[in-house]
């Protein structure tokens, strides 16, 4: 039953990402925006830092200290580096008394078993909620996205996060068909770190992948030719090196990956009931979620569909504020929350 007391504190929606944790409060909007990731010292078990300053950590800490990404796959993989990440945010963004505990909204992927249900609700609990309730991150980004997700037509949502791409057709407030797959960001900056090591005999870290990937990803070929220098070890002689990579070899690392996302959204067309099929049709896909900002990926995924696809107004903010607005729409939570 929703209390007075739980009405008193400053509600959040969290979107508790495999690679960024979005926080939204209500009546502010998004407070916080920071990496999934912790860095503790390995001997006291002592947290150091968490979220931005974790990441500067990144593949740069002495021995003893270690940099966890606490979620795998968009679910928790470490449920005590889990709780200590979201008390940290919450207490963050709830700069007061701790007498007050929030309400709870926490976006999670459309596949999550009921063990990794019940990981995130207790998660929220030990981190200091007075509520959780978990919304599939599909529908929370189809609200966010500005998609009518009650009225009975069919609309179809394309979210590609950090762990997982999640294909989603909805009316009526409900998730009609959705597909989640383990194939999204950190796939593609693996694909990025292997192609490389593969074809230049350079190791490069996982925060090299990621810059290549934002600065010259692209799913079809581009304008112009462009190219970016990074820098790695040489397998060969083990020493620090410099190489020039260009947009067609990360297309040709990213291809195997975004053939994947590809395929899971001609598999959710053809499994769509064909009055929702029609009303795709017209209003075509949206796609939402960071790895939608590969570069032309709406070009290649209209060419394979044959659909209109639109990217949302604010893609990596799409579920959190989709969250956010059900925050402020109890009668719309009732509709949307899973069990």
């Amino acid at each position: 039953m929703f209390s007075l007391f739980g009405w008193l504190s400053n509600d959040l929606a969290i979107d508790l990402g495999t690679a960024n944790t979005l926080v939204y409060v209500k009546g502010k909007g998004i407070v916080l925006s920071e990496p999934s990731i912790v860095a503790v010292h390995k001997a006291t078990n002592k947290v150091l830092a968490v979220g931005k300053e974790a990441k500067e950590m990144l593949g740069r800490t002495p021995g003893n200290i270690i940099s966890i990404k606490p979620l795998k796959d968009g679910v928790i993989a470490d449920f005590e580096m889990t709780e200590r990440m979201l008390r940290y945010f919450i207490k963050k963004v709830h700069n007061r008394s701790h007498l007050l505990r929030p309400r709870i909204i926490i976006c999670v992927p459309s596949g999550i078993t009921p063990v990794e249900k019940k990981a995130v609700v207790d998660s929220g609990y030990q981190a200091g909620a007075s509520e959780v309730h978990l919304m599939e991150e599909p529908m929370a980004a189809a609200i966010g996205a500005g998609l009518p997700v009650e009225e009975p037509s069919g609309n179809m949502i394309v979210d590609i996060g950090g762990g997982t791409t999640e294909v989603a057709v909805i009316s009526l407030a409900g998730i009609v068909y959705s597909r989640s797959i383990r194939i999204a960001g950190n796939e593609m900056d693996e694909a990025i770190a292997q192609y490389i090591k593969r074809r230049h005999n350079l190791v490069i870290g996982e925060r090299t992948a990621e810059m290549l990937k934002m600065k010259l990803g692209s799913a079809v070929a581009l304008d112009e030719v462009e190219t970016l220098e990074i820098k790695g070890r040489d397998l060969v002689v083990g020493l620090p090196k410099s190489i020039a990579v260009s947009d067609a070899e990360l297309r040709e690392a990213l291809d195997e990956t975004l053939s994947a996302i590809v395929e899971a959204v001609r598999v959710a067309l053809e499994r769509t009931p064909p009055e929702l099929s029609a009303d795709i049709v017209d209003k075509g896909i949206i796609l939402a979620g960071g790895g939608s900002l590969i570069k032309k990926l709406d070009i290649r995924l209209r060419e394979e569909t044959g659909l209109p696809v639109t990217l949302a107004e604010d893609p990596l903010s799409c579920v959190v504020l989709g969250a956010g607005q059900v925050l402020d729409k109890l009668d719309l939570l009732h509709k949307v929350e899973i069990n």
